[in-house]
C-alpha cells in the first residue's frame, strides 16, 4: 500500500524542480480580443491582488549533524581532522500576505518563519525589508510579521464562513522560488480536520496548484478578496497532485488579532470532552438521520462547562450562533477564545433545546516530577493531556513533558512528547491512574505511543 503524506509547503533554497504547466480555470472578468470577442480573464483582479502578496526569505542557525567519532578529540588528533562546526546556517523561502497597508502587518505560516534569525520580505515592486516578528501560533500555523514601508497594498478579507464547495479559488505565492506565481481552481471541500497537520484544523481544500514555497501565500476569490492562507499539500512525492489546504481567513484573522494585541494566543478551557454525533448515536438519542452536532462525553468538576450547566449526554448543535458539525468544531471554536470570553451554546437535552452560556477559564495544568512517582522515572516530568493539545481526544494517557539529559528516565529510553498509555499492563487515562498503576512496583512496564509508533519500555 502506498503511504500518502502531508507536506508543509515551505521551500529550501537548495531545492528546485520543473513542473508541467497547468491550465487555469476559465473564469474571471471579461476581456475583448482583437476580433471583438469577449474572453474570460483573471488579469484585472490579479493586477490589484498581486502587490499584496510578498516573498519571504529566512535564515536560521541550527545544530550541525556530526558523526560521533568526530566528537572524539583523540580520534581527530590521530587522523589530523579539524574540529567540526557545531552550528550551520539554513535558508528557506515562503510567502506572505499584507493585510494592513498602514501598519505593515503580514500574515504568513508559523512553519515559514519558525526559528528564523532573520526574516526578509520582498515586495512585487522589488523593494526588500527586514521584518519584525509580532507573534506566532504553532497550533494554527499562523504567524504575524511587520515591515515599515510606504505605499503598501493590502488584500481585503472575505467571510470564509460563506464559502461553498465549487467556488472558484486562486492561489498566489512563491512556489519553488518563482515569485508572484498564480494558479487557479475551485474550493474542493470545506472543514477538513483530523489530518494531523496542525493542532486546530478547519481547512479549505482546493485543487488550485500549491507547491513548496506557497506556504503563507494567499488564496483569493474572483473578487480578489482573501479567503485563506495556503499552508500544506497532500502528496506522495512532495509535488502538487491537486490536493492543497488553506487556513480559512476567519480563523487566521481571529489568531492575528490576538497576536497583534497580546503577542500570543492564550487559550481558555471549557472543561468538557466531546465526540462526533454518529448515525448510531443519533438513533440512540432519537434524532433524525444526518443530524449534525457533538455529544458531550465528560464534564470536569468546577470547570466552565460545569458552571454553565453542561452535562454528559448533551448534544451541542450551535456555538456562538454557528452550527456545529462535529467535535472538531467545538474544539476549534473554544481554541480561538481567550480566557474570560463568553461562549453561547445551543444544546439538545432529551430532545429539548436549551441555551447555555459559559465563560472559558484558564487551563488547569497538572504536573508531576518523575521521582515523586517512582525512582526509575527520575529526571522526567509528566502531565495530563490538556484540552488545547492536538493529542486531546485522540489518545488517552499521560504526556511526557520533559526529560533531563543523562537522567535515569532518559537512560531508560523515555523521550519528551511520549504518551504513556499503560503501566504494568494497566490502561491509564491520567496522572492519578498512572500513580495508582505503578505504586509499590519495583519494576515498570510502560506502553508508550511515540508519534505513529508504539513500544514497550521495561525499567
Amino acid at each position: 500500500m502506498r503511504i500518502l503524506k502531508y507536506v508543509l509547503a515551505a521551500l529550501s533554497l537548495q531545492f528546485l524542480t520543473l513542473l508541467p504547466f497547468t491550465q487555469a480555470a476559465q473564469a474571471g472578468l471579461p476581456l475583448v480580443d482583437s476580433q471583438g470577442k469577449s474572453l474570460p480573464t483573471l488579469a484585472p483582479m490579479l493586477e490589484k491582488a498581486l502587490p499584496a502578496v510578498v516573498n519571504i526569505a529566512t535564515t536560521a542557525t541550527v545544530k550541525a549533524r556530526v558523526n560521533p567519532l568526530l566528537d572524539d578529540p583523540f580520534f581527530r588528533r590521530f587522523f589530523d581532522i579539524p574540529e567540526q562546526p557545531r552550528e550551520q546556517k539554513t535558508s528557506s523561502l515562503g510567502s506572505g500576505v499584507i493585510v494592513d497597508a498602514d501598519k505593515g502587518f503580514i500574515i504568513t505560516n508559523n512553519h515559514v518563519i519558525a526559528k528564523a534569525d532573520e526574516i526578509t520580505v520582498a515586495l512585487s515592486d522589488g523593494r526588500q525589508f527586514k521584518a519584525k516578528l509580532i507573534g506566532t501560533d504553532p497550533e494554527t500555523d499562523v504567524a504575524i510579521i511587520q515591515i515599515k514601508a510606504d505605499n503598501l497594498a493590502a488584500l481585503p478579507m472575505a467571510d470564509s464562513d460563506k464559502l461553498r464547495v465549487g467556488d472558484f479559488a486562486v492561489a498566489i505565492g512563491n512556489p519553488f522560488g518563482l515569485s508572484q506565481t498564480v494558479t487557479s481552481g475551485i474550493v474542493s471541500q470545506l472543514g477538513r480536520s483530523g489530518l494531523g497537520i496542525m493542532g486546530y484544523e478547519d481547512l479549505i481544500q482546493t485543487d488550485a496548484s500549491i507547491n513548496p514555497g506557497n506556504s503563507g501565500g494567499a488564496l483569493v476569490n474572483l473578487g480578489g478578496e482573501l479567503i485563506g492562507i495556503n499552508t500544506a499539500i497532500f502528496s506522495q512525492s512532495g509535488g502538487n497532485i491537486g490536493i492543497g489546504f488553506a487556513i480559512p481567513i476567519n480563523m487566521a484573522r481571529g489568531v492575528m488579532q490576538q497576536l497583534i494585541k497580546h503577542g500570543e494566543v492564550k487559550r481558555g478551557r471549557l472543561g468538557a470532552q466531546a465526540q462526533d454525533l454518529t448515525p448510531d448515536l443519533a438513533q440512540a438519542f432519537n434524532l433524525k438521520n444526518g443530524h449534525g452536532g457533538a455529544v458531550i462525553t465528560q464534564v470536569s468538576p468546577d470547570s466552565a462547562a460545569d458552571k454553565a450547566g453542561l452535562k454528559a449526554g448533551d448534544i451541542v448543535v450551535e456555538l456562538n450562533g454557528k452550527p456545529v458539525r462535529d467535535a472538531s468544531d467545538v474544539r476549534n471554536v473554544i481554541g480561538l477564545l481567550r480566557i474570560g470570553q463568553r461562549v453561547e451554546l445551543k444544546i439538545l437535552r432529551d430532545n429539548k433545546t436549551k441555551n447555555l452560556v459559559a465563560v472559558v477559564s484558564e487551563p488547569i495544568t497538572a504536573k508531576k516530577k518523575g521521582q515523586a512517582l517512582h525512582k526509575r522515572l527520575k529526571g522526567a516530568q509528566f502531565g495530563n493531556i490538556q484540552e488545547g493539545s492536538r493529542l486531546h481526544g485522540r489518545i488517552e494517557g499521560v504526556l511526557v513533558l520533559n526529560v533531563e539529559k543523562g537522567s535515569p528516565a532518559a537512560r531508560a529510553g523515555i523521550r519528551k512528547g511520549d504518551v504513556i498509555t499503560s503501566a504494568n499492563r494497566k490502561k491509564i487515562k491520567n496522572l492519578e491512574d498512572f500513580k495508582a498503576a505503578i505504586k509499590g512496583s519495583k519494576k515498570l512496564l510502560l506502553n508508550i505511543q511515540r508519534g505513529n509508533a508504539a513500544l514497550f519500555l521495561y525499567l
